[in-house]
């Protein structure tokens, strides 16, 4: 270094610390790439061969091994996926968790799961093992590259369920269940979907190596879009089935959507602490919703489509995906049938979220913001405090007990209506009592017991109502007459009595008509 230069860098210490850095970063560049070159020294390349298996291509590559598309002579001629660990990344965890995946797969033998056919090491000592080749594609892109209708869908998406169900039997959780993961080939006519790579699957009753003793506290393990609250919050000492049960809702949400529940470019923007945020507290729209926002390939319209979502299918999903994991099905089996629920047009278990179980999400999410609305509500209270106890008071009243009882005896008509008589007779007899809408249950109550046991029991009840006000009096008379002249027996004496009191009842009924769609409706049937 000259003179000259000396001086320079003595007025500007600064300059002489950024050349420093650059050569550095020089040194260090030159090191990777040259532990890259050796990298790729020691990778096979297709061409080559390992063991019994002629690698053909690369297929894929993952966080820490290499699929091969190989080719196997001996004993039998096939095409098979050949699964190794990558140079340089055999560190005790990676090798515990592709040993995992090795002992996982050996342990399923599924229709929809991919085979292992055989496992052993490269003559670098590298582990890998050899698995059947699904020639197929992402689910996802299946359903769409062919159209798929949503019962067609659903159909293929319940293959994923018993397969998801048959390897929690085994006590293998996958942890990883996504699009990628689940291949759909076409065999003969028929769409036969796979799942593929177990290569973060957790043993639940049993080690599949002694190294899985080591724990992965600390890392995400898995893929964040698919991954459930409780592995995002990443201790990874409680997670069960139902890690795979949120993951199975995420792909049924992308099946029916067409799009994922979070937004990728938001998702990914902030860091692995805003994408834990996200899975652990931000709720996701309802399929029906997200797929109003994004363009789907479907055969059917979007109006058509979202309304054959709507309801069925966004509960089940939304329910799958719960963040309470208590709250999810507890099986993929239980899933399954939902779905099959829905397809065979019977009721779902799903349901929408009720009022206080979404406020007490927003409490958990909010919590330090709760607690000071908590304290400036109890001041507020000790101020106001006549006005809370007013509040109450009309919480308690009368008018409020109404209401709730109409809505009882509106929805046991709604279920007669459907020809659900026994639901309906459970429902309302809790309100037979109510002096806001007693008769009325009343009347309700009788022509289910006319439905359900016959016009003998349901004359008695309805004797008891001439006397109610006039619009119930005026049907039960209209009923009586309609029993009376459709139950009259064989014999004369006995028909013209019935047919004397279906007169009575019947002028009586007229004197008392109004002008309600019942009444009508009742005279009706009398003319």
């Amino acid at each position: 270094m000259t003179m000259a230069q000396k001086s320079t860098f003595g007025r500007d210490p600064d300059r002489l610390k950024r050349l420093l850095a650059v050569g550095l970063a020089e040194d260090d560049a030159k090191k990777e790439s040259a532990e890259t070159a050796s990298f790729q020294q020691l990778m096979e390349k297709p061409g080559g061969q390992i063991g019994h298996y002629k690698l053909l291509s690369v297929l894929g590559e993952g966080g820490m091994g290499i699929v091969y598309l190989a080719e196997q002579k001996h004993p039998i001629r096939r095409q098979v996926a050949l699964k190794v660990i990558k140079p340089g990344m055999d560190s005790k965890r990676v090798l515990a968790r592709f040993e995992a995946e090795r002992q996982a797969l050996a342990l399923l033998d599924h229709a929809n799961i991919a085979h292992v056919y055989d496992a052993g090491t490269t003559k670098a000592g590298r582990p890998y093992f050899v698995m059947e080749h699904v020639k197929g594609q992402p689910i996802t892109k299946h359903c769409d590259h062919y159209k798929l209708t949503i019962e067609e869908r659903l159909r293929l998406f319940l293959q994923v369920c018993e397969a998801v169900q048959y390897a929690h039997q085994k006590g293998i959780i996958h942890r990883d269940i996504k699009p990628s993961n689940i291949q759909v080939a076409i065999h003969g006519e028929k769409a036969v979907s796979k799942i593929i790579d177990f290569g973060v699957a957790k043993a639940l009753s049993q080690l599949l190596t002694e190294r899985t003793l080591v724990t992965e506290q600390g890392q995400m393990v898995g893929t964040p879009e698919y991954m459930s609250p409780e592995q995002a919050e990443m201790t990874n000492q409680d997670i069960d089935t139902r890690t795979d049960i949120y993951s199975l809702g995420v792909v049924l949400y992308e099946l029916l959507a067409g799009g994922l529940p979070f937004d990728p470019e938001d998702f990914r923007s902030g860091g692995i602490d805003h994408i834990r945020k996200v899975i652990c507290e931000q709720d996701p729209q309802t399929p029906s919703t997200r797929l109003a926002q994004l363009q789907v390939s479907r055969n059917s319209e979007i109006k058509n489509l979202k309304s054959k979502i709507k309801n069925d299918l966004d509960w089940i999903t939304i329910k799958a995906m719960d963040k309470d994991r208590m709250r999810r099905y507890q099986t993929a089996h239980a899933l399954a049938e939902d779905i099959e629920r829905h397809l065979n047009h019977e009721p779902v278990l799903a349901r929408r979220p009720g009022p206080i179980y979404r406020m007490r999400k927003f409490l958990r999410r909010h919590r330090t913001a709760a607690l000071a609305c908590l304290v400036a509500m109890i001041l507020i209270a000790a101020m106001v405090g006549i006005s809370v106890m007013y509040v109450q008071g009309l919480r308690r009243s009368s008018a409020l007990r109404a209401i709730e009882h109409r809505n009882v005896l509106t929805s046991a008509m709604e279920l007669r209506s459907k020809g659900q008589f026994q639901d309906a007779l459970d429902k309302i007899e809790n309100i037979l009592s109510s002096k806001h809408v007693g008769p009325e249950a009343h009347l309700l109550h009788a022509r289910l017991i006319l439905e359900l046991e016959g016009p003998t029991e349901a004359v008695k009840e309805l004797q008891l109502l001439l006397t109610a006000p006039d619009e119930v009096a005026c049907q039960a008379h209209f009923l009586l007459a309609r029993i009376y002249l459709e139950n009259a027996p064989g014999d004369p004496q006995t028909s013209e009595e019935y047919s004397r009191k279906a007169k009575e009842h019947q002028q009586q009924g007229e004197k008392l008509f109004s002008e309600s769609a019942e009444a009508c409706f009742n005279r009706s049937m009398m003319a």
